[in-house]
This record gives C-alpha cells, sequence and structure tokens, in this order.
C-alpha cells in the first residue's frame, strides 16, 4: 500500500516539476487577466478604425460591410439553393425553409471534388466547372424546371457593395485561381451559368463562411447577432448598427460586418504579445507578415507551434534527453488534431507517447506530461486572445444597444472548436470572466456556412418580396408634380365657387366672410378678454396692449372641458364656458370690470357681422345639441345672463386661423395669410371686396375664413384618396366631411399610419404577422409620435422603444417600415397644404396683377412646430407650385388668445372712427 502511495507521490511531484519547467520556458504565452483586457481594448480600438471612412484604408482588421441587413423572423419559406467554396471540397446544397409555425429545414446536398489543376488553374475554369457541378446536382435532383434563388459562401475575403456582388481582395489557404481577384465573382458565375440554357438561377447573396454560421444559429436562436470561426482559419462577424458604418450610404438598421479579425496585428498592435515562435512560424508560412492574429489561434498553425517549442526545447536539453528525431524537424508535422489527442482528460498521456513515438523520439514519463503541458498553453492562449476579441465584440454590441446586461448569443463552427476537447469551455469561461455584465450563449453551428447561405437568400428572398409590397403601399402616398398642379387647380377653382353667390350653397370650401376688415395699425391700447375654444381645453386671458411700443402683456388660466360636455346639450356647454370666465375674473380680481371680449371659436361659423357667429357644424369631436344653426354670441350672452354675476361686452367672434393672421401682422405688415397645421386644417387670407360677392360693398378689404377642410367632400381628391383614409373616415365622427383636413390635419396623421401598419401586420410584413391589442385601438397612435418617430437624432433604438409602449414587440426591420410609413403620410399631408397654400398666393398675386409677389403667412400649429420636416416640406412645395411669389412663414405666437384681444381692439379702433364721423 505504502508503494501505491509513494508511486502516486513520485508521480505529482514529477507533474509539478515538469509543468513548473514548461511554465517557466512559455512565460510569455501566459496571458495575464489584465493582459487580456488590455487586448479587448485594443481590439475595440481597431474596430472602431475599420468602420470609419478615413481610417479604413489604414486599418488592419478591415470591417467590411456584409450587406446583410436581417437575421431570419422565422417566417422565411421555399427551396433554395446553395453552394460552398472556399475548402477542400466544393458543395451544392439544395434547403427547404418551412414555416408553418414550426422553423424547420430540410436538406440535400452533394459534396464534388475541388481538383488542384482546377482551384490554382485559370478563373473562367474555376467558376464553368462550379456551373457544371451545379448543373448535374439539379439534373440529379430533378431541380431543373424551377427559377430557385442561390445563395454562394466563398470563404475568402470579399469586398462587397451589395448582397449579390462582391469583389475578390485575395485568394487565401489553398486557392490560386488567376484574373480572378479584382473581380466580382457573382457575375464571373453567373456568366459560367449562361452556357447552362437549362439553368433558372437567381443568385441573391454572397456570403461569407461566418456569416453563414451567423445565420444558421439565428435561424435556430433570434438572439443569435455574433458568427465566430474557429477552425483551420479563425474570424468573426456581428451585427453593427448603420449609423455606426461610415462605408455604407444610411442611418437606418444594422448590417452585419465581417472583421477580418484574423489581421488583427499586422500593422504591430501585438508585438509585445508575440513571441520568438509566433515570428519563427510567420517567416515559413505562404504570407509573411499577415494574418498575425489568426496564426496564433487557428487550426492550420497550433500543431506548427507545438512543434517549434519542442523543437527548440530538445535543443536546450529540456525534453527527450537533448535528442531530436529528423521527423520533428520536419514542418507540418505535428497537426492540430496531434494537439487536441494529446490534451484528451484521461487517454491524453498514452496519446501523447504514441504520437512522440511515431515521430522517432523516445519519450519518459517527464516527458510526456511536459509536452502535454505545452499543448495546453498554446491552446489555452489561443482560447484566450479570441475571448478577448469576442469580449470587445460583445462590449460594442452592448454598448450600441445602451444596456446595463447584454444577453446575446454567439454562432461558432470550425473544427478546432468541434475537435479540441478543452477549448469551448475554455472560450466560455473566459469570455465571461471578461465581459461579466454579458449573458452570452455559446450555440453550435449545424451544417454551418452552406445552410447559412441559404438562410441569408431565404432572408434576401423575404425581404425582396416584403419590400414590394410596401413600396406598392407607399406609393399610393406619393404625389407627383402633376398631381400636386392639379390639387392646387382644383382648390383654386373651389375658392371662386365659395366666393360667388350662385355657386357658394354648393361650394365645399365655405369661403365665409369674418368681418375682420383692418390689420392692426400699431395705435390699438387698453385691456381685453379673449376666451379660446376650439378643442379638448378652454382659455380665458386677460390681454393689456400697449400703443406705440406694441407691446403685448397675457395672463391666461386653461380649462378642461370634460367628454359630457362635449357631447351632452348646447346650454350645459356655455354654461361650463361662463362657470370658466367667472373663476378666472375671481382669479385676476376683476369681478365688477366691464371689459371688451373676443371670443375665438375654431369651427366653422357664418357670420353677418363681427360680432354674429352662426355655428355652420360642429368638428374635431364635439357633438353638443341645439348649438348648429345657432348664434354663439347670443349663446354666450345667455349664458352669461341666467349666471347674472358680471357682463362683459362681446366685441367679436373670431376663427383661431383668423387670430393667426392678425397676430402675425402686428409684427408684419406683408403678412395676409394666416394658415393653422395643428389638430385641424384650416387657411384664412385677405381679399378684395369687390371679390365678395357674399357681402355688400367694394371698397377696400375683409378676411375670408376658407374652412379648406372641407376641400374634396364634393369627390374631386377621389383619386388620390387611399383604402386608408377610407377607413379611417368610415371611423370618425363625421364620415364624408373634411376629407382634406383628414388627409393633412394632426387629428388623423396617426390614425391612417395605424390603418397602414395594420393592413401591413395583416399581409404578414410586420411585427411577425402579430396585431397586438393595443394596434386595434383607435386613436392610439397620436400623431406626436410621427414627430417622435421622424426625428433625424432619434435612433432606431428609440424607435422601438415608443412602438413599445404602444405595445408592438418590433425588430429593427419593422422599425424601419414604421418610420418610412410615418414619413410617407407626413409627407403627402405637407405636399397637400403646399398645394392649397400655393392656390391662395398666387390667387393673391393675379388679383393684385403683379408679375412678383412678397407675402408673409403666419402660422400656428402642432404638427408645423413639432414635426421635424413638414415645415420644411411644405415651404418647398409652396415653391414649387408658386414660383412667382416670395413666401415668408412667421411663427405666430398665441393667435388664439393674442390675436383675439388684436381683432376685439381693431374692431373697437375702428368702431371709435365711425362714430367720430
Amino acid at each position: 500500500m505504502f508503494a501505491v502511495h509513494l508511486m502516486a507521490f513520485y508521480f505529482t511531484k514529477l507533474k509539478e516539476d515538469q509543468i513548473k519547467k514548461v511554465d517557466r520556458f512559455l512565460y510569455h504565452m501566459r496571458l495575464s487577466d489584465e493582459t487580456l483586457l488590455d487586448i479587448m481594448a485594443r481590439f475595440q480600438a481597431e474596430m472602431q478604425k475599420g468602420l470609419g471612412k478615413d481610417t479604413n484604408p489604414t486599418a488592419s482588421v478591415k470591417m467590411l460591410p456584409t450587406f446583410v441587413r436581417a437575421i431570419p423572423d422565422g417566417s422565411e419559406n421555399g427551396e433554395f439553393l446553395s453552394l460552398d467554396l472556399g475548402g477542400s471540397k466544393f458543395r451544392v446544397l439544395k434547403v427547404q425553409v418551412s414555416e408553418e409555425g414550426k422553423r424547420n429545414v430540410q436538406m440535400e446536398s452533394q459534396f464534388y471534388p475541388t481538383p488542384n489543376e482546377i482551384i490554382r488553374g485559370n478563373g473562367t475554369e474555376l467558376f464553368e466547372y462550379v456551373a457544371d457541378c451545379l448543373a448535374d446536382f439539379m439534373k440529379t435532383k430533378e431541380l431543373m424546371q424551377k427559377k430557385l434563388p442561390l445563395g454562394l459562401t466563398f470563404s475568402f475575403p470579399c469586398k462587397q457593395t451589395k448582397l449579390e456582388e462582391g469583389i475578390l481582395l485575395s485568394w487565401t489557404k489553398k486557392f490560386k485561381a488567376r484574373g480572378v481577384q479584382g473581380t466580382d465573382v457573382v457575375s464571373s458565375l453567373t456568366n459560367a451559368m449562361k452556357r447552362h440554357q437549362d439553368l433558372d438561377v437567381d443568385i441573391l447573396a454572397l456570403v461569407n463562411d461566418t456569416v453563414g454560421t451567423m445565420m444558421t444559429c439565428a435561424y435556430d436562436d433570434p438572439y443569435c447577432e455574433v458568427g465566430v470561426i474557429i477552425g483551420t482559419g479563425t474570424n468573426a462577424c456581428y451585427m453593427e448598427d448603420m449609423s455606426n458604418i461610415d462605408l455604407v450610404e444610411g442611418d437606418e438598421g444594422r448590417m452585419c460586418v465581417n472583421t477580418e479579425w484574423g489581421a488583427f496585428g499586422d500593422d504591430g498592435a501585438l508585438e509585445d504579445i508575440r513571441t520568438e515562435f509566433d515570428r519563427e512560424l510567420d517567416l515559413g508560412s505562404l504570407n509573411p507578415g499577415k494574418q498575425l492574429f489568426e496564426k496564433m489561434i487557428s487550426g492550420l498553425y497550433l500543431g506548427e507551434l507545438v512543434r517549434l517549442i519542442l523543437l527548440k526545447m530538445a535543443k536546450a536539453g529540456l525534453l527527450f534527453g537533448g535528442e531530436k528525431s529528423s521527423a520533428l524537424h520536419i514542418k507540418g508535422k505535428i497537426e492540430t488534431r496531434h494537439v487536441a489527442a494529446m490534451e484528451r482528460y484521461k487517454e491524453g498521456l498514452a496519446n501523447t507517447r504514441e504520437i512522440l513515438t511515431d515521430l522517432g523520439l523516445e519519450p519518459s514519463d517527464a516527458d510526456c506530461i511536459a509536452v502535454q503541458h505545452v499543448c495546453t498553453i498554446v491552446s489555452f492562449r489561443s482560447a484566450n486572445l479570441c475571448a478577448a476579441a469576442l469580449a470587445a465584440i460583445l462590449t460594442r454590441l452592448r454598448e450600441n444597444k445602451k444596456l446595463v446586461r447584454l444577453r446575446t448569443t454567439v454562432g461558432v463552427d470550425g473544427t478546432l472548436y468541434k475537435i479540441h476537447p478543452q477549448y469551448p469551455k475554455r472560450l466560455h469561461k473566459v469570455v465571461r470572466k471578461l465581459v461579466p455584465n454579458c449573458d452570452v450563449r455559446f450555440l453550435l453551428s449545424e451544417s454551418g456556412s452552406t445552410k447559412g447561405a441559404a438562410m441569408v437568400t431565404a432572408v434576401a428572398s423575404r425581404l425582396q418580396a416584403q419590400r414590394k409590397q410596401i413600396d406598392k403601399v407607399l406609393a399610393l402616398f406619393r404625389l407627383t408634380q402633376e398631381q400636386l398642379v392639379g390639387i392646387r387647380n382644383k382648390m383654386r377653382v373651389e375658392f371662386e365657387y365659395g366666393l360667388k353667390k350662385d355657386t357658394h350653397p354648393l361650394a365645399t370650401v365655405k369661403m365665409l366672410p369674418t368681418y375682420v376688415c383692418g390689420m392692426p395699425d400699431g395705435t390699438e391700447k387698453g385691456k381685453f378678454l379673449a376666451l379660446d375654444l376650439g378643442g379638448t381645453n378652454f382659455r380665458v386671458l386677460l390681454v393689456k396692449i400697449r400703443s406705440g411700443r406694441r407691446s403685448v402683456r397675457m395672463y391666461n388660466k386653461i380649462f378642461a372641458i370634460p367628454l359630457e360636455i362635449m357631447q351632452g346639450t348646447g346650454e350645459e356647454l356655455f354654461d361650463h364656458i361662463v362657470q370658466c370666465i367667472a373663476d378666472f375674473l375671481d382669479y385676476m380680481g376683476l369681478k365688477g370690470a366691464q371689459l371688451p371680449l373676443g371670443f375665438t371659436f375654431s369651427f366653422p361659423c357664418r357670420q353677418a357681422s363681427i360680432d354674429k357667429g352662426t355655428l355652420i357644424e360642429w368638428t374635431k369631436g364635439f357633438k353638443a345639441t341645439d348649438c348648429e344653426g345657432e348664434d354663439v354670441v347670443d349663446m354666450l350672452r345667455e349664458a352669461i345672463k341666467r349666471r347674472n354675476e358680471f357682463d362683459l361686452d362681446i366685441v367679436a367672434v373670431v376663427n383661431d386661423t383668423v387670430g393667426t393672421m392678425m397676430t402675425c401682422g402686428y409684427e408684419d405688415s406683408n403678412c395676409e395669410v394666416g394658415l393653422i397645421a395643428g389638430t385641424g386644417s384650416n387657411m384664412c387670407y385677405m381679399e378684395e371686396m369687390r371679390n365678395i360677392e357674399l357681402v355688400e360693398g367694394d371698397e377696400g378689404k375683409m378676411c375670408i375664413n376658407t374652412e379648406w377642410g372641407g376641400f374634396g367632400d364634393n369627390g374631386c381628391l377621389d383619386d388620390i384618396h387611399t383604402q386608408y383614409d377610407k377607413e379611417v373616415d368610415e371611423g370618425s365622427l363625421n364620415p364624408g366631411k373634411q376629407r382634406y383636413e383628414k388627409m393633412t390635419s394632426g387629428m388623423y396623421l396617426g390614425e391612417i399610419v395605424r390603418q397602414i401598419l395594420i393592413d401591413l401586420t395583416k399581409q404578414g410584413l410586420l411585427f411577425r404577422g402579430q396585431i397586438s391589442e393595443r394596434l386595434r385601438t383607435r386613436g392610439i397612435f397620436e400623431t406626436k409620435f410621427l414627430s417622435q418617430i421622424e426625428s433625424d437624432r432619434l435612433a432606431l433604438l428609440q424607435v422601438r422603444r415608443i412602438l413599445q409602449q404602444l405595445g408592438l414587440d418590433s425588430t429593427c426591420e419593422d422599425s424601419i417600415v414604421v418610420k418610412e410609413v410615418c414619413g410617407a403620410v407626413s409627407r403627402r399631408a405637407a405636399q397637400l397644404y403646399g398645394a392649397g397654400l400655393a392656390a391662395i398666393v398666387e390667387k393673391r398675386r393675379e388679383d393684385q396683377g403683379l408679375e412678383h409677389m412678397r407675402i408673409t403667412v403666419g402660422v400656428d400649429g402642432t404638427l408645423y412646430k413639432l414635426h421635424p420636416h413638414f415645415s420644411r416640406i411644405l415651404r418647398e412645395t409652396v415653391k414649387e407650385l408658386a414660383p412667382q411669389c416670395d413666401v415668408m412663414f412667421m411663427l405666430s405666437e398665441d393667435g388664439s388668445g393674442k390675436g383675439a384681444a388684436l381683432i376685439t381692439a381693431v374692431a373697437k379702433r375702428l368702431q371709435q372712427a365711425q362714430r367720430e364721423h
């Protein structure tokens, strides 16, 4: 028994001594955590260099864009072909992808040899050979009658400018076909396929094997956004934000970047890490000075590193009693499979003895232990370096997503990772140590890169089909120059109809006289009350105007109007308004003051004088009974009488659009048009009295409230009215009315977008075909979301957050589409506004007989103020459609409050002047 213990002790001691000896000798190959974190930081800097336009040419890590923009979402289906060229064998594959609720892939494949005379001959022959093999495969599988999309896995560095093109940068591994470098391999293969007339194949994608690995794994695990190959060579790819890829136009979405990380260190960045053995190996390689990172990691080189170390140790008398065999001097005699065998857990030592004996050596127990430890150090360093670079990629992903913790999956392929007994475990452990804030799952890629190429092709054909359908929908919202001119001309005709006595009753654009006949001249002064009713809030204001210095001070209070009052009786509504006025007068300490009052009432009214306004119809969700056809000023006076607490001098009833024009007119005498682009849509302008047949007198001007929201109610806009506009109209409170407003105003744009999103989701083009309960809810997609989503500063991540608040779980691609939909709807709205406005400024120019005219438009409304592109598109459209008018836009500061007070002040001044006559 004692002898056994002694033996065990001797062996343990022997092992410790040998391990210490090797550790001392290979001290430089052991990398501390600190060094690994440093390498990780260096690789991050290299990635940044490769992504930058100016720094890319000199970067060693090339960060090639692959034009793969999306990972599989599970809805892919169909038959695809895949070719894999890049290894010792060439493979053709037919992949059948079916969705039916479960992700299912069936494959049939065939290997073809790649004889040396083909892969080192001339390029044309290489591609003709590939085409012949493809034709043979399709005949055998009886696929000749089908038109199939094809993905080509091409495992060599290529520069791509689109998914279906790749310029070969350099051959690697054993390939050396002439005349291919610097040319597009896809067009070479397409030309070669033309020789087979019965071959109908569409090459949709050229894919690097690393990308193929990521896509294969992503089909099984949607969290997969990194692909790594650790085999004969090594490389990694990952999904990068487009906004960080300078080499490709556009900031939307993500794209897979092929890092080509094997070249990390080619610029000297890893010189302090490289050992004498790395340098010796590099000098004896096919490409000295190139792929230095790969030469420390990949399967092609690990065995050779071990051989060089053993040779040196033997020379130093540290192994084999100083004896060296001739085999140990031969390059390539130790392969990575040998390294893997020597590191096996139980049989490793026996394998080591066998392998060394085959090399003509006579190893002792001590030698076997030492050699096994050399293998461990070399392969452990490989895993460490790989982990450091991978940790840099994971950190980058986490930072791109602005997350505290990242959950992600890494797809892995490659013989070294697959056959080495300890490699995966070591790699995983180090990665998790270097990025403790990432939860990483490693997924072994089954049937690797070729299936991946088919997946890329499947995704590309899905995206192509989806793109077509989405473009078809968006095209409905694109207005041509011709259509816009037509809309401008129709609007002009409607203006004339509304102004003429005979046609006015039937006109859709009502052209209501407002009895506002003068603009402010700066002499106005005094205290005025203003009321503002036009939405869900009601405001009461006290406005103090001082003459001479044109200064206006305002005090106001906002009151809510509950839904039951908006849709109750007229008496209740006006009693509520008077209650609010009473509260305000109390609050301001003005209980008994007799003040002139201007009432902004933003609904269509027919006026017979400035202080009389008959409500034509409610809009914007108001439905109070017994008001339509009644004079709202009388109703307000009655309510004040009922309360019997105070008396007010109601001087003017005003539309908010007119208030907007007046506010801007107070600052700029050129202002003759008022425009509202907010919850509602309307426009007013100063018209020559001689053109207004509804009002007596031909002298001077009067402001006309066009009420243009009703434009199109006679069907004249039917050619641009889409099914989505119809849905919105039918679901509104006033179907068939206010057609133009429903295509342009803030109250409805979000609703149009919601209808489009529902339709696209039904077609399976969005949100994985799942319509959430929230999306079914009317009014959920507020117009403010359009403004937020279309903001240029907003990354897609924030768009996804907005959609999440709406209960919509969106992918990156979904977010891009939603942004496009919002853009199409708001762009059309701005262009329609522009066409209407062009009609009015052209009319004013012609009425005054001017060749060229300068005019200012006073504008108010949230859409104009808050939407990132609306105002620009509106201005551009007016410029195109009214080129002889120089139109200035002026933002109104509180038209409905200050404007109402100014109109009241002007009316008081004009009354005064009449009395003095």
